[in-house]
């Protein structure tokens, strides 16, 4: 399978017409038809449903689409790495980040990176845990910042020595919103929303102790802003770390800290045994430095 007929197959998918994807493509629209046709023989199923005006991905379409694009991205992010690393310092650092407090610790490392070497470039990828863990395993993206508990056998770390407190959102006028910290007895026969994390469920599940049977989770969410969303229209109080929702309007949602706290660390994280560009090496020798001094 050749990578200039894969480009091809992606065009094609997201035009959706043959005609368009061949004028982007700078081809013949029988010549791509051909090629198309052949990536169908090689890989012995049909990839698109062909109609007048349309090609519309099979199922097996759909699966190639997906890979196909990952490793589009990763032969463009080796091009990059090739052609960009001459030893100087001006190459491109991907990082992956949840949302946390220590991604402010992160921007002031890129901040002070960037003013030291002003060539190089970052690319911030925002996700979850998982999806961070997954682009970091496959090599599409340099560094990761993992909330823990996380296993990290297989990373290089570097603890950022940020106090991620956990706290709880819930709507301004709510009765619990007069008090300064929120306990587990408070959530009796509440609606709770949690993260979607099975570490970070069970670290919840201790928090609640004797009252985690009589706590009511109706909802999982992955992502701390579609959680606050879910509050501000009723479906329950959500439980989140404090610094994932920098940006409430306090007259309509407001967080309290939990009691007794319940609190994570962060690390900055990369596959072990990664070869990686002189920008990131710096970046990571700087992370180390600037951190040395500040916990000092």
């Amino acid at each position: 399978m050749e990578l200039r007929v894969l480009r091809y197959f992606l065009v094609t998918a997201r035009e959706k017409n043959i005609t368009r994807a061949a004028d982007i493509l700078h081809i013949t629209q029988p010549t791509l038809s051909r090629q198309l046709a052949q990536l169908e023989e090689e890989l012995g199923v049909p990839l698109f449903e062909r109609g007048p005006h349309k090609f519309v991905l099979t199922t097996h379409g759909e699966i190639l689409l997906r890979r196909a694009g990952e490793i589009a991205e990763l032969v463009s992010i080796t091009e990059k790495e090739v052609t960009e690393d001459d030893g100087a310092v001006n190459g491109t650092i991907s990082i992956a980040a949840g949302e946390v407090e220590s991604v402010h610790l992160l921007a002031e490392l890129m901040k002070g990176f960037k003013a030291k070497y002003p060539a190089v470039k970052f690319e911030l990828y925002a996700g979850n845990a998982a999806l961070i863990g997954e682009r970091v395993d496959r090599g599409l993206t340099d560094l990761a910042l993992f909330l823990e508990p996380v296993d990290l056998d297989k990373y290089d770390f570097i603890r950022l020595g940020v106090k991620e407190r956990y706290a709880i959102l819930l709507p301004a006028g709510d009765e619990l919103a007069q008090k300064d910290a929120v306990t587990a007895a408070d959530l009796v026969g509440k609606s709770i929303i949690v993260p979607w994390r099975a570490t970070v469920k069970n670290e919840l599940k201790n928090w609640f102790g004797s009252y985690a049977r009589r706590i009511k989770i109706v909802l999982q969410c992955n992502m701390s802003t579609n959680a606050t969303i879910m509050v501000q229209h009723g479906l329950g109080y959500s439980i989140n770390i404090e610094g994932s929702t920098p940006y409430l309007d306090p007259a309509v949602i407001v967080k309290r800290p939990l009691e007794p706290e319940l609190s994570a660390n962060t690390v900055l994280a990369w596959k072990k045994h990664q070869p990686f560009n002189t920008a990131v090496k710096r970046f990571i020798e700087y992370a180390r430095q600037q951190l040395a001094a500040k916990n000092k």
